[in-house]
C-alpha cells in the first residue's frame, strides 16, 4: 500500500528536490531561533539561518521582530551575524551610514541632499519577515504566508502546554556534521523502533520499555508519550519541517533541528533549555545527550550510503508510525509543489 510505504531513495539523492526544500518546503514553517530570554527591550540581534542573515530586534515595547540583515542601499549586514545581543535604540549600517529604528524604519541616510532621485525615506524600510514568540522560544519564517504557527505547534499545546509557557533559559548548545541528506537524520530521531536496540544504555533509559510507548499522530505533528524512570512523563514531539522537541516532567527541554547543508549533509543543531536555578549538572546532560546522538550519527552515515547504492526501504514497522506521519505530510506537499514545477519529478515517482 502506497500510503505504507517509506520515501523511495531518489528522494534523497535528487539535487531538484534539495532546490525545493529550501526555496518551498522550508519558507512554510516557522524555524525556533533563540530562547525568548536572549533578547531583551531595546537589544538587536542577528545571526544565520539556512544561510540567510536575520536580525532580531525587540524594542521597548517588547514586540519582537525579524528582518534580513542587509540594507536595502547596498546589502551590507547591519549586524554581523555572530547570535550575540547588543543594546542599542538605532542600527547603522557600516558601509554608508544609512540609520533605521528598531522597527525597520529608515530614520537618515548620510548627505541625503545628494541622491540623484529625491529619497522618501518611507520607500526603504529593512525587509520585514514573519516573528512571533510562542513557549520559551522565538520564531521566523522566511516567507510572508506560513502555516499558523498555532497548527505547527497545536500538539505541543494540547499535550504540555503548563510546561511549555514556562519561562526556560538556554543552558547549553551544540552542533554536529553528519555526512547524510538531513531526511535520513529526521526519520531516524523519529524511528521509535530502533530505540531499544541502538541505544540500550543512553536513550532508551530515558524512554523506558517499547511496551509502554504511546503515540500521538497529527496532520502536521507527532509524539511519542513514555513514563520517565522518576515520575511523570517523557515526550519526544517531531515537527515540521525538521525539529524535535524533547520535554522532561522536570521541566528541562531539548530542542533538535537538522539543518541542510548539502545533498548528503547536513548540521545537527542541539540546544538545551532549562530554568536558571535548575539544580541539573548542564554539561552532563549534554554530554548523555550527545552520547545517542553520536551513535546516531554511525547509522544515518550508514543508511546514506545504502542510498547511493539504489537500497529500496523494506516494510513499515507499527514502531516506525512517526516517520509515517511526516513523510505522508511531505508527499503531499511535494504533489503540490509539482504542479507548478515541472523540473520535479511526477507525482506517481514519489509512490
Amino acid at each position: 500500500m502506497p500510503e505504507l510505504a517509506f520515501l523511495p531513495g531518489w528522494l534523497y539523492q535528487d539535487p531538484a528536490i534539495a532546490q525545493w526544500e529550501r526555496d518551498g518546503y522550508a519558507k512554510q514553517w516557522w524555524h525556533p531561533l533563540i530562547a525568548v530570554s536572549q533578547l531583551q527591550p531595546g537589544q538587536a540581534l542577528a545571526l544565520q539561518l539556512l544561510g540567510e542573515s536575520l536580525l532580531l530586534t525587540r524594542e521597548r515595547d517588547g514586540v519582537v521582530r525579524c528582518f534580513r540583515n542587509r540594507c536595502p542601499h547596498r546589502g551590507v549586514e547591519l549586524l554581523p551575524a555572530d547570535g550575540a545581543a547588543l543594546a542599542c535604540r538605532k542600527l547603522v549600517c557600516p558601509y554608508h551610514g544609512w540609520t533605521y529604528n528598531l522597527e525597520g524604519e529608515l530614520l537618515a541616510a548620510a548627505r541625503e541632499d545628494g541622491f540623484v532621485a529625491a529619497l522618501r525615506r518611507a520607500d526603504w524600510p529593512l525587509e520585514a519577515l514573519p516573528a512571533q514568540q510562542d513557549g520559551p522560544l522565538i520564531w521566523v519564517a522566511l516567507a510572508d504566508s506560513p502555516i499558523p504557527l498555532a497548527q505547527q505547534l497545536q500538539l505541543i499545546h494540547e499535550q504540555a502546554g503548563g510546561q511549555w509557557q514556562a519561562p526556560l533559559q538556554q543552558q547549553a548548545s551544540s552542533s554536529l556534521s553528519l555526512q547524510c541528506n538531513w531526511k535520513v537524520a529526521h526519520d531516524n530521531t523519529l524511528d521509535d523502533y530502533h530505540v531499544a536496540i541502538a541505544h540500550p544504555t543512553t536513550l532508551h533509559r530515558e524512554q523506558g520499555p517499547v511496551r509502554d510507548y504511546r503515540h500521538l499522530i497529527t496532520g502536521l505533528g507527532n509524539a511519542l508519550v513514555t513514563p520517565h524512570p522518576e515520575g511523570g512523563s517523557f515526550f519526544t514531539f517531531g515537527l515540521p519541517p525538521w525539529t524535535h522537541v524533547l520535554l522532561w516532567p522536570d521541566g528541562r527541554m531539548a530542542l533538535l533541528e537538522f539543518l541542510p547543508l548539502e545533498l548528503s549533509s547536513c548540521q545537527l543543531q542541539l540546544r538545551l533549555f532549562a530554568s536558571s536555578n535548575h539544580p541539573l549538572d548542564v554539561e552532563i546532560w549534554k554530554q548523555q545527550l550527545l552520547e545517542f546522538l553520536q551513535e546516531d550519527r554511525r547509522l544515518v552515515e550508514s543508511v546514506q550510503l545504502g542510498y547511493r547504492c539504489d537500497w529500496v526501504p523494506g516494510p513499515v514497522h507499527q514502531l516506525e508510525q512517526r516517520i509515517v506521519q511526516w513523510q505522508q505530510l511531505y508527499r503531499r506537499l511535494l504533489a503540490e509543489a509539482q504542479l507548478n514545477q515541472p523540473s520535479l519529478r511526477s507525482q506517481s515517482a514519489i509512490n
